[in-house]
């Protein structure tokens, strides 16, 4: 069906994220004659890419590459959603006439994880507050005293419930700021804002001077706002908009739900659950990418033996789980892609606390006993963090150096759990990696059923 409702969206942000991300979307939802509409970009921060995007009429190149069923894909597209950008530092009242537009419908945002926040300095004159929510609550004002309709608001920032969060905090401004009860009814009953969760790696501009060149090669001239992703994409929004944006029509791995949450424990337990797993052991073993990691027959068994054998069965084994199962070997398997095992590392302990152990702990929960990748997945971090590799807070570094697999595994500010019973499991693999070496140890580990 064509869309020929005019519908545009705000979009709070213009980095690499949004641009290979919602806008590939509304991209394609144009050229498909089911959005009839365009994207004003506002700029949320001082310092932005709004004068260099301005300067290419706001169009660019996405290339998104990777493995998508066994194929290698390398997609190129010319991205002209965006009719322009607004820095609402240097025009403000041009920020504020977006209000008066009736057939903006929705607002979109990626300002990073520390955006969604509350500056109790800011004032409701400032031109503009210093924070979003400030920016996002003085352009409702606008909306709301034009008397017009309010917002679909899809957050797009890494932080658990952030729809939730972003209202809140356009609450808290309108308690700071001692605006009318009528406004906050109007928050409340004319808008949306709906927690999402995005799935997407978006590399951005090309960091390799040779890959640079060759894709400038390919597209003619220099293109300062190039963006480059994986062809992998999920966005699953709490809400139903399909009608007015018809994402799935589209074609596009769009899922809305009244619950974001079993996606996110989905999305947390397989991909980064299995970068957590196998990083730490894969570069003790002498690896550097995600990419060797799947090369290399060892650890690429280990890796499956983790995702398939122990994560999937542990939070429900659905048809979704395995086809996410498949769907994370061919994101580790792109070769568009230099992931650093050691970039990955970073914060490993408290990544592993919340990626790892709880399906450690379910799984021993649901079938008796402990699962043997992942349980030895905590014996190869214990070990890595003996290295002088190891990235964490100070204080992290020196107790883990320092201590006993036993003393380690009993600091519940560590690991928030009660894991004696893991003692002796994670013990017997840290002193089969001392004893014969972690490529045996993984070898071992790789045939073991049950422990």
């Amino acid at each position: 069906m064509e869309n020929k409702e005019l519908k545009r969206v705000i979009q709070f942000g213009e980095g690499n994220f949004l641009r290979g991300f919602v806008d590939d979307f509304l991209y394609e939802l144009k050229e498909k004659n089911l959005f009839n509409g365009d994207v004003v970009v506002v700029q949320p921060i001082k310092q932005g890419m709004c004068d260099v995007l301005e300067k290419q009429d706001c169009n660019y190149n996405l290339y998104l590459r990777g493995i998508e069923n066994g194929q290698v894909v390398n997609e190129h597209k010319f991205i002209d959603i965006i009719s322009h950008c607004i820095n609402p530092y240097i025009s403000f009242e041009e920020y504020l006439d977006l209000a008066n537009d009736k057939n903006f419908r929705f607002i979109v945002s990626n300002t990073t994880e520390s955006g969604i926040v509350v500056n109790e300095d800011d004032k409701f004159e400032d031109k503009p507050a210093s924070s979003f929510p400030g920016k996002l609550t003085q352009l409702l004002y606008k909306r709301y005293e034009n008397n017009l309709p309010g917002f679909i608001v899809l957050s797009c920032e890494l932080i658990d419930n952030n729809g939730l969060e972003l209202k809140k905090c356009v609450n808290k401004y309108i308690e700071l700021w001692e605006l009318e009860e009528g406004f906050k009814r109007w928050i409340d009953t004319e808008n949306d804002f709906c927690s999402t969760l995005v799935d997407r790696i978006v590399t951005g501009y090309p960091k390799d001077e040779a890959e640079l060149k060759k894709l400038e090669a390919e597209i003619g001239y220099k293109d300062l706002c190039l963006d480059t992703a994986e062809i992998f994409h999920q966005w699953v929004i709490e809400g139903n908009y399909e009608s007015e944006l018809p994402l799935q029509e589209a074609g596009f791995n769009v899922i809305w739900t009244d619950d974001v949450s079993p996606y996110k424990k989905r999305k947390v337990r397989i991909l980064n659950g299995a970068h957590t797993s196998m990083v730490l052991g894969a570069r003790l073993y002498g690896l550097s990418t995600v990419r060797e990691c799947l090369e290399d027959e060892t650890i690429n068994k280990f890796l499956r033996k983790c995702i398939f054998k122990e994560i999937i069965p542990a939070i429900g084994g659905s048809d979704e789980d395995l086809k996410f199962g498949n769907a994370v070997i061919e994101r580790f398997s792109n070769p568009f892609i230099e992931h650093q095992l050691l970039s990955i590392a970073l914060n490993s302990v408290s990544k592993f606390d919340v990626r790892v152990l709880p399906t450690i702990l379910e799984y021993r929960e649901k079938f008796g006993y402990y699962p043997a990748g992942l349980s030895f997945s905590m014996a190869a971090l214990i070990k890595f963090y003996k290295t002088n590799e190891a990235n964490d807070s100070e204080e992290v570094m020196k107790f883990m150096a320092e201590n006993s697999v036993e003393d380690i595994l009993k600091n519940r500010d560590l690991w928030h759990s009660d894991l004696i019973e893991l003692i002796p499991i994670v013990q017997k693999y840290y002193d089969m990696i001392n004893e014969n070496g972690i490529e045996k140890a993984f070898e071992y580990v790789i045939e073991e059923e049950v422990i």
